[in-house]
């Protein structure tokens, strides 16, 4: 159900033009925004489908839309991984491994005893392959999930993080730096806890004006 629930659902996609509106913020803020950077409030419109880009979005070209918080397409699922199922990803791959596990105990504890190492192995050889793929599986989706929850506690996405050098927003900031970073406890409340779309170009531009 979290298969198909993840590779159908709606990762976030971009369906209309981005007011550039920040109703949070005063004149003077504004002012002072633009001045600490002053290409940030040109919103880039997408060269594909020609909307304007909310921050942190970015056109997949395998589904030929521009997705909120864009995070990678993943081709197992046939779908994106943004703002609307990342959720969901995440609780797919946390009961994926739980799965293996408990496959790799029951593949453990089917091997059988011989008085041979050679009646052992023609014993025990469908359940030795079968181990061994499902090895291979848990240790595939552990890397996946564990750095998957290492990003979102930092608040970053896989897109970001590999592309960290390529990207307008985050060009400015060290390699070190995360304009979205708001500590562990709150990245982590954030992602599994915030409903609905989040306004990201609020959280950039009022960590600058703190910064000043």
């Amino acid at each position: 159900m979290l298969y198909y629930g993840v590779s159908l659902m709606d990762p976030g996609y971009v369906l209309s033009d981005c007011d550039e509106k920040y109703p949070s913020s005063t004149a003077n803020d504004k002012q002072e925004m633009t001045s600490l950077s002053p290409g940030a409030l040109r919103m880039r419109r997408c060269g594909y489908c020609l909307l304007k880009q909310p921050m942190r979005a970015r056109h997949c070209k395998s589904c030929q839309r521009c997705v909120r918080r864009y995070d990678h397409h993943c081709p197992w699922i046939e779908n994106c991984v943004g703002e609307k199922n990342h959720r969901v990803f995440i609780f797919y791959l946390a009961l994926q491994l739980l799965v293996l596990l408990w496959a790799v105990h029951i593949a453990w504890s089917g091997l059988h005893s011989a008085g041979t190492w050679g009646e052992w192995l023609r014993a025990n050889i469908f359940l030795l392959a079968a181990f061994g793929v499902i090895a291979v599986c848990t240790v595939v989706v552990s890397l996946l999930l564990f750095s998957h929850m290492y990003l979102i506690s930092c608040n970053v996405t896989t897109w970001e993080f590999m592309s960290h050098h390529r990207i307008t927003y985050l060009k400015q900031c060290d390699s070190d730096t995360n304009p979205f970073d708001r500590g562990l406890i709150r990245n982590v409340w954030s992602f599994f806890c915030t409903c609905g779309n989040v306004v990201w170009e609020q959280l950039y531009f009022r960590d600058a004006i703190n910064t000043v």
